[in-house]
């Protein structure tokens, strides 16, 4: 068997379009579908086919690689395709989706005959443009030789959970792994919101931390986003990690875990998103520790 395949790519987002275009410069034929065909459109010249419908996308694929907004999206998204799928062909799903909503998209998988990997990803921007992901993936061992290549191409390596998809090993683990994410973006907003507050060059922070094992490179980039002007283009935008949030908090209440700290970011995050930052990087929840006018709140 070749490892060239026809992958279709449905959201063609921030991850979704970098991913479509390593597998395109990987040498695999990428059939790319959005709901708003103008983020679509640039893939076109790397060599990407800019399909008009989900169906038209899907059509021969060997693969289906959904990344959307969340889980009711994707299988909203899904159905749409479901006309034109192939029995046996192997759906990778990376969007972030929450672990109910893995459940309703593996027996949608099961309804017509796909091979299910639950394959959420972990990195921003920067490592989607450089194909440099962690995959995170349960999924059938038999089968797997379909969507290495494609796991090779969007990532760096790949972390298999568990070989059966619909039991959600990779959705759980990328929880855990974004709980950890968003709490240090948001304590980082924090730090430097009372900086400011209490008229401490943020600097001094630094300098006491340099090197030491409160020192770390992802609280200097965040850090450098908000200090320097950088929150767009957003790397994670603040609405997706709001979202991201909110999927936490859900999983711990459901497993009665209380989980204080994903559910103030995600409080800060919808803050940020009503003062306008939504579309900014996740960095922006900076700006949820103070009212409209950018002064601290009373």
């Amino acid at each position: 068997m070749t490892d060239k395949l026809t992958v279709s790519v449905l959201g063609t987002g921030i991850m979704g379009a970098a991913m479509a275009r390593n597998l395109a410069r990987a040498g695999h034929t990428v059939r790319a579908w959005n709901r708003t065909r103008a983020k679509a459109e640039p893939l076109a010249a790397d060599g990407a086919l800019v399909a008009d419908s989900p169906a038209e996308a899907v059509q021969g694929a060997d693969v289906v690689l959904t990344m959307l907004y969340d889980g009711p999206a994707t299988l909203d998204v899904m159905r749409e395709a479901a006309p034109a799928l192939r029995s046996g062909a192997a759906w990778v799903q990376s969007t972030t989706a929450g672990i109910e909503a893995i459940s309703d998209l593996a027996a949608f998988a099961r309804e017509h005959g796909l091979v299910f990997y639950d394959a959420p990803v972990l990195g921003t921007r920067q490592p989607a443009e450089a194909g440099q992901l962690t995959v995170l993936a349960a999924g059938p061992v038999a089968g797997r030789e379909t969507v290495t290549p494609v796991f090779d191409a969007v990532g760096a390596r790949t972390v298999w959970t568990g070989e059966d998809g619909g039991a959600g090993t990779a959705t759980r683990l990328k929880l855990v792994a974004n709980s950890w994410v968003l709490a240090v973006t948001n304590a980082a907003g924090e730090v430097l919101a009372l900086a400011k507050a209490l008229d401490v060059d943020p600097q001094h922070f630094f300098e006491v931390i340099d090197g030491g094992p409160l020192d770390m490179g992802y609280l200097r980039a965040k850090t450098g986003l908000v200090l320097n002007g950088g929150l767009t283009p957003a790397a994670f935008a603040v609405t997706t990690a709001g979202k991201d949030a909110r999927l936490i908090v859900e999983a711990g209440e459901r497993y009665g875990v209380r989980l204080d700290v994903a559910t103030a970011s995600a409080e800060r995050f919808e803050r940020a998103a009503a003062q306008g930052h939504g579309h900014e990087d996740m960095a922006a929840a900076y700006f949820a520790s103070f009212d409209e006018e950018g002064t601290a709140e009373e």
